[in-house]
């Protein structure tokens, strides 16, 4: 285990919590839960190894999902995304992978959920945000680089098939090597929402296959 130094890392935003040991199915992790005081919203960095002033870690930013993470809901590929990430990181034997509550693309479960009830009257997910008045995507990655910011860690190699969470962690001054894409098979219940996010979005999907869905 690594000591951080909290008097030497500036984290003005932040109220940092108790490190523990999280033992999980996919291996044994570091957890610290993050409170942002000025929205009251909780984080998680979920970490393994050593990765605090290191180069080329493997950091997965996850927006929490409710319905796909807890519930292993079909109708989107976040828990998959989520499990894949904590597997490869596993695999590597280091990298962090903070958990942001963002849920809906930053808009709420309340309002999530009549996004829902218009897609399933045919809208697609990126129409059925703008419907309700919102932006099609409203995260900030601010959050995330400052918890990276927390662990002296400015250049990672990030798991995402988004290039705004890229373009959103630069802004917020960490270097992003290379995005490695984090993909699922497509079903009958996310074809059309994983179609969206590649034409619509411009998420980095080219691999996936949607023949005979």
């Amino acid at each position: 285990m690594f000591e951080i130094q909290h008097k030497q890392i500036r984290t003005p935003g932040l109220e940092i919590g108790e490190r523990v040991q999280l033992p999980t199915v996919y291996g044994t992790f570091e957890l610290i839960p993050f409170l942002e005081k000025a929205t009251g919203k909780e984080h998680i960095a979920l970490f393994k190894g050593q990765p605090e002033n290191r180069k080329h870690v493997l950091v997965r930013i996850h927006s929490a999902c409710a319905t796909g993470d807890l519930f292993g809901s079909m109708r989107c590929d976040c828990g998959e995304q989520l499990h894949q990430s904590l597997n490869l990181i596993e695999q590597a034997g280091c990298g962090i992978l903070i958990y942001l509550q963002q849920e809906g693309r930053g808009i709420g479960l309340m309002e999530k959920m009549k996004a829902y009830k218009l897609q399933e009257n045919g809208l697609d997910t990126v129409d059925a945000n703008l419907h309700l008045g919102h932006q099609a995507d409203e995260r900030d990655y601010h959050v995330g680089a400052e918890i990276l910011h927390y662990f002296n860690i400015n250049q990672i190699k990030l798991l995402t098939n988004n290039p705004d969470k890229k373009q959103g962690l630069e802004h917020n001054g960490i270097i992003v090597e290379s995005c490695i894409p984090v993909l699922s098979e497509p079903n009958k219940y996310n074809a059309f929402y994983l179609k969206t996010k590649q034409e619509r979005m411009g998420h980095l999907l080219g691999q996936l296959n949607f023949e005979g869905i």
